[in-house]
Formats: C-alpha cells, sequence, structure tokens
C-alpha cells in the first residue's frame, strides 16, 4: 500500500511575534507548510494528513485549494504524539507506511524523504528514526546506538550524559512508520515528563522494546531538520532557499 504523510501544523506562534499561525509564514512567497507538502508528494506519498489545531480554520482555508491533503483537528496542544493520535480515524484503513513530518520544516528534501520510506520498506522496520549529523547538536536529541550500531533510543539533551551530548548524531523529528505499528505503540505513550505531554519520540523505545524492528537511519543533511521558531530562522531558512535555487 501506498505512503500515507501526517503533517504536523498544530502549533501556536508566541516566538515568531505574530498571530499567523506558525506553519502560515512565508518563506520566499509560500506558506512554509506547503513546502512540506511536496517534499511529501514528491516522495512517493499519497495520502496528505494535516494536523491542526491554533487557528485551525485559517490553516485549512489556506490549504482548502489542495484536494489531496485531509485534516485531523487536535483541539488540544498535548504534544507530537497526542498530534499524531488525532489521525487515528482518518487512517484507520491504512496498511502502510506512514511518514510523520513537521509542518514548520520547508527546506526537507523529496530524496530524503524518499529514502527514509525505502529504509522502512527494505528492513519491514515498525520504525525507522531520521537521522542528520551535525557538531551544533546543542538542545537536539541524540541517537543513541549500541556497539553494534544498532538503534537503542533517543536521549534530549537535559537527559544526556556527558558522553551522549557528545553524540552528533541526531533526530530530525522525521519518523517512517509501519502504520500499525504506529497506533499500537501511540496507545503506550503516557505523559510523563515535566510537560506532561505525549512525546511521539517514544514510539520508536515502545517499540524497540517489544521487540519490534526499530532503525534509525542518516539520511538528512542537518539543514533539512531546521525548524521555524523565530523570526531569525525564518530569514536563514529564506537565505538556504535562495541558495540552491
Amino acid at each position: 500500500m501506498s505512503a500515507v504523510a501526517v503533517i504536523l501544523a498544530a502549533g501556536k506562534s508566541k516566538r515568531m511575534l505574530s498571530e499567523t499561525p506558525k506553519v502560515l509564514h512565508q518563506a520566499c512567497g509560500r506558506p512554509m507548510v506547503e513546502y512540506v507538502l511536496d517534499a511529501a508528494r514528491k516522495a512517493g506519498c499519497t495520502r496528505l494528513v494535516v494536523v491542526v489545531g491554533h487557528k485551525a480554520e485559517v490553516v485549512q482555508a489556506a490549504l482548502a485549494h489542495h484536494p489531496d491533503v485531509e485534516f485531523a483537528h487536535q483541539t488540544e496542544q498535548l504534544g507530537t504524539g497526542h498530534a499524531v493520535m488525532m489521525s487515528r480515524a482518518l487512517l484507520k484503513d491504512h496498511d502502510g507506511p506512514v511518514l510523520v513530518l513537521a509542518g514548520d520544516t520547508p527546506l526537507l528534501r523529496a530524496e530524503s524523504l524518499a529514502g527514509l520510506l525505502e529504509e522502512q520498506r527494505t528492513h519491514a522496520a515498525a520504525c525507522v528514526v531520521g537521522t542528520a549529523r551535525t557538531e551544533q547538536n546543542a538542545g537536539l536529541g541524540r541517537i543513541v546506538r549500541g556497539a553494534d550500531g544498532e538503534f537503542l533510543r533517543i536521549v534530549e539533551q537535559k537527559d544526556a550524559t556527558p558522553e551522549e551530548q557528545a553524540i552528533t548524531e541526531i533526530n530530525t523529528g522525521c519518523f517512517a512508520f509501519d502504520g500499525r505499528e504506529l497506533f499500537r505503540a501511540l496507545d503506550e505513550v503516557r505523559p510523563n515528563n515535566s510537560q506532561a505531554e505525549y512525546y511521539l519520540t517514544d514510539c520508536a523505545e515502545i517499540l524497540r522494546g517489544s521487540g519490534r524492528p526499530v532503525r534509525a537511519a542518516c539520511r538528512f543533511e542537518i539543514r533539512e531538520a531546521m525548524g521555524v521558531n523565530t523570526q531569525e530562522q525564518l530569514s536563514a531558512v529564506e537565505a538556504e532557499m535562495k541558495s540552491r535555487s
């Protein structure tokens, strides 16, 4: 079965100092989220589910001209895992791969997303964590591998040992899941963290702990994972887009 992309676009825009929903801020004349939609399509996704929340009606209106886009609603912002849970009703009959992407990462390349899907299919993986390498890893989730090189877990900086903080392979926030396994794992995610949120990243460890195959695949350049939370970051993204063209 063909792939579905679930794109997270429910967040507010506090640090952008704007009333405009974050994913609708424009980069080189287009809303950021449209670049993510384009990359997912080109990577082979035939269904696109956008999870909306903050000012949902504004985001839906802005994307209404995309006939292949469906919407799921997150009425409370309870974390990335909770956002993906909101797509469950739309995907109840889907028995194939699911890409989960952030709507504020407009530099994602279709080739990288296709590589992530290829990794999931080739290895029949329950989950593939998309990774990148960078020396500038402050604040980013580190990828911890075992002595055999296999994925063990994602560790956030605040929880990382000094050895783990030195790891340069980081979580990009892009995931490819087996759709059935994704929702099984989400049923087990608990908000046992300081934010009391349901984290999508917990799914990888839950699936690995239950004996399912979980992989980490370094398929991305670090720039692709550049999320936009501030006007300065938006300017940096636009500069990168112009350098590509």
